[in-house]
């Protein structure tokens, strides 16, 4: 509840680097999210290329802290895994969730960039990353040491929850 409850989106970020065994576990919490029958659609890109970072911000217009992040992950979904039609968006939605409350755990910075459904941004991925047509990028996690803090948010708000009928 602590990693939930704490979780803040976070876009400035130190230099120092990501350890490949912090990046594993975060993948690790991404690959354990629910999925439509069980499915697991998704697909993953770990992008540590400064070149391949700075690239992203002229396709997608709120992606500039990608300038300063030292790593990101796209995950992906891959049409031809699909049981149900459509629920990859679901399942992959699911596994970047957990990919922000694993980096929160882990003492990391993260913000979730939409690139599904925006088409500019989901061709921009496919043409820098060399991406397959039946492979949909739906978001990008940029991640790195905090370089700012941000109090939690409580966002809790009885007046959205209703128990049994509207």
């Amino acid at each position: 509840m602590k990693a939930i409850l704490n979780r803040r989106s976070i876009r400035k970020y130190t230099q120092e680097p990501v350890p490949d065994g912090v990046i594993k576990e975060l993948l690790e919490a991404a690959m354990s999210a629910p999925s439509a029958g069980n499915e697991q659609p998704w697909e993953f890109v770990v992008i540590n290329d400064r070149q391949i970072l700075n690239e992203i911000p002229k396709f997608h217009p709120y992606s500039q802290m990608l300038k300063e992040a030292p790593v990101a992950i796209l995950v992906c979904g891959d049409l031809n895994q699909q049981k149900y039609d459509g629920y990859w968006v679901l399942d992959c939605a699911a596994a970047t969730e957990n990919i922000l409350i694993a980096a929160q755990d882990k003492g990391l910075g993260a913000v979730w960039l939409g690139i599904y459904p925006a088409e500019e941004r989901i061709e921009g991925m496919r043409k820098l990353l060399g991406i397959p047509d039946h492979v949909v990028p739906v978001a990008l996690i940029a991640l790195g040491y905090p370089a700012e803090h941000k109090e939690p948010a409580n966002r809790f708000n009885p007046n959205k929850i209703r128990y049994n009928k509207w």
